[in-house]
């Protein structure tokens, strides 16, 4: 990534909203919200939003790479000048690469501006270009999601046009090597000890010229149109997270590699379980004698047969007890199943509930709420 003006002109932290000394992790999670809040697919025809999502993701491209956040950090610190005036053959404005021919000023300058005679400068900013990350959403089932699957995305973005299959010229034709520039992108101007490179006006760049333009996506490469995408979601997937499938975002410029699809789930609740990280959670209703007297009772699994959990004499009501190896099956191991008794009281007694219980009640010397007298 060579020092291109904008480095000059933008400030990638202010568009992200994020300090300069911010780390990796802040910078990533502010993109995604921004990218998210401004995508054109919830902004259709909103070109405010459009050119919003752009300015972020030109920003994170820069910032969310550890080496171009590097060296855009030292092009802004020596300023666009870079040390050696504003004048002519002075500075990197307008795009303008300098070549020295003295050994020791070309290395200083080819280590702050990152450019030479061989693909720099201008030539590497008009070069391949990763395409821009894709966000979408998915709903699943509950216990789709515990156990994992295989689905199909229904997308509306960015992809390599169908009609001229990324080329941007029409059927039938090809796009031709820039007359000006050789297929380099830049023109050079050699001035004695100094050496300028600026983008080529004839093809913006590209090193390539298309005559006859795409008639679909009018010789952009690229067409926003419908499309499926096959996602594997793993076993284990929480409501909220975030699964990103490499290259199958937004396809890149001159020839770079596509972005990725960032995948957010949404779990759907379930009638009878709950999740706290690995492990599920019910919750079971048992009798008071159960309670009191302890013994066996049935539990329900998410799999199907139900297990027995014997319970102890005594158990009291919202005790939690664990199942080993019932609960969710991920690569990072298998979870268990926490059981929560919930001790039912009858709302009507037959007459031999009544009297056993009168019995109980006879029998029964300490209450429950002895100390709690005043």
């Amino acid at each position: 990534m060579a020092a291109q003006r904008e480095w000059y002109e933008k400030d990638y932290y202010k568009i992200l909203g994020v300090a300069e000394d911010a780390d990796a992790k802040s910078i990533t999670k502010a993109y995604r919200k921004l990218a998210r809040d401004s995508h054109p697919d919830t902004h259709p025809g909103n070109d405010e939003a459009e050119e919003r999502f752009k300015a972020v993701s030109g920003a994170y491209d820069v910032l969310g790479d550890e080496a171009k956040r590097k060296e855009y950090d030292e092009v802004r610190r020596l300023g666009p000048a870079g040390g050696f005036g504003g004048g002519p053959g002075g500075g990197a404005p307008g795009g303008y690469n300098f070549n020295v021919g003295s050994d020791g000023l070309g290395d200083l300058l080819g280590q702050v501006f990152s450019r030479g005679r061989r693909g720099g400068g201008a030539s590497a900013a008009a070069g391949p270009q990763r395409g821009a990350d894709v966000e979408a959403t998915l709903t699943l089932d509950f216990v789709d999601a515990a156990k994992g699957l295989t689905t199909t995305l229904h997308l509306t973005s960015d992809a390599e046009c169908s009609t001229c299959h990324g080329s941007g010229a029409k059927p039938g034709t090809q796009p031709k090597v820039c007359s000006q520039c050789g297929g380099r992108g830049v023109l050079d101007d050699n001035q004695g000890f100094f050496s300028f490179s600026s983008p080529c006006r004839a093809c913006g760049g590209a090193g390539v010229t298309i005559e006859q333009p795409c008639p679909t996506c009018h010789g952009t490469r690229v067409e926003r149109r419908a499309r499926e995408v096959q996602a594997r979601i793993p076993a284990g997937v929480a409501d909220g997270q975030k699964i990103r499938l490499k290259g199958r975002g937004a396809p890149g410029r001159s020839g770079g590699p596509a972005g990725d699809l960032i995948v957010e789930c949404h779990v759907a609740a379930h009638p009878l379980f709950g999740r706290s990280g690995h492990n599920l959670t019910v919750r079971v209703p048992i009798t008071f004698t159960e309670a009191a007297l302890g013994g066996e009772i049935d539990v329900p699994t998410l799999d199907g047969p139900r297990v027995t959990l014997r319970l102890r004499a005594g158990t009291q009501s919202g005790s939690r007890h664990r199942v080993k190896g019932k609960g969710l099956a991920t690569a990072k191991g298998t979870g268990d199943l926490i059981v929560t008794t919930d001790v039912q009281v009858p709302h009507h007694l037959t007459d031999e509930q009544r009297a056993a219980l009168e019995a109980l009640a006879a029998a029964t010397t300490v209450s429950p709420r002895h100390g709690l007298e005043g």
